[in-house]
């Protein structure tokens, strides 16, 4: 493990890190599987696959991409990150659960022909809503909030 002054204390490098070794395995596997979305949405797009909305599953592809990429982020920039080993677990957990959700509640809707961007009184798309919510946009803004909390310098 190396060791690097930061201000008047010692600071372990997280780069053998078990946790921040998953979260990088994590968004690479879902790059991976965003990679492999890409022919869901490629068989959308041209209509060799007939769906309400082929515009989702591009939506879905794009979302594993980006998401892969802020896990990825998210694990480089630990060394960083003023939180102890808890601290980095909870972080993972908490920008993990709302990545992968976000591709998978979006693939769903891809099938299902509703984008859930609104309660509509259609039940397919209320609960694509209420995933999104639930599972995506305040578990992500809780995360992003925390991610940028631990950046801060210690007094």
């Amino acid at each position: 493990m190396a060791i690097s002054v930061i201000g008047n204390r010692e600071m372990a490098h997280m780069t053998d890190s078990p946790i921040r070794k998953r979260l990088a395995m994590a968004g690479a596997l879902l790059f991976f599987v965003g990679m492999l979305t890409g022919l869901w949405a490629a068989a959308t797009l041209t209509g060799t696959v007939v769906v309400g909305i082929p515009r989702l599953a591009l939506v879905a592809h794009l979302n594993a991409l980006l998401g892969g990429l802020w896990l990825l982020a998210v694990a480089w920039s630990f060394e960083f990150l003023h939180y102890s080993d808890r601290g980095l677990r909870r972080l993972a957990i908490g920008v993990g659960i709302p990545a992968w959700s976000n591709w998978l509640v979006t693939l769903f809707a891809s099938f299902l022909g509703v984008t859930g961007l609104t309660y509509t009184g259609n039940r397919a798309n209320d609960v694509i809503a209420f995933l999104l919510q639930a599972l995506v946009v305040v578990p992500t803004l809780i995360a992003c909030a925390f991610w940028v909390w631990g950046f801060r310098e210690r007094r």
